[in-house]
């Protein structure tokens, strides 16, 4: 791996972490469009890198903080952990067998719809 690469993929896990720890997002919204833009990779490449980056280290210390600070309501986080489980392996499946395209053009409504109810909704 050459400078360059990693720089840009340390400072694609910095961003995805603080924007994780500051606003609770999953890191995927950065990671996986960043992966394609910046290492030009593709789709099916930058989702498998960003769960298995957020497999294990999903915010640790966040979590410590929010949990320190009254935040965490481990029965919520352990009830949408297992549909997280079972909707990922099901989701991965379905994935890989459609096109590269498909998957982007799938990716960017999801983003676009989030940002628009963000933006107009309650």
């Amino acid at each position: 791996m050459n400078t360059q690469t990693f720089i840009i993929l340390l400072s694609i896990g910095l961003l995805a972490g603080l924007l994780s720890g500051v606003m609770g997002i999953g890191g995927g919204i950065i990671i996986v469009p960043a992966l394609i833009y910046f290492l030009s990779l593709t789709q099916h490449q930058a989702q498998g890198i960003s769960l298995g980056v957020l497999i294990m280290p999903v915010g640790i210390l966040a979590v410590m903080n929010y949990y320190k600070a009254g935040n965490l309501n481990f029965q919520y986080s352990a009830f949408i952990a297992l549909g997280f489980i079972v909707g990922g392996f099901i989701g991965s499946k379905v994935a890989l067998g459609m096109s590269q395209d498909t998957i982007k053009k799938i990716f960017s409504v999801v983003l676009i719809i989030v940002a628009i109810k963000m933006l107009v909704g309650k």
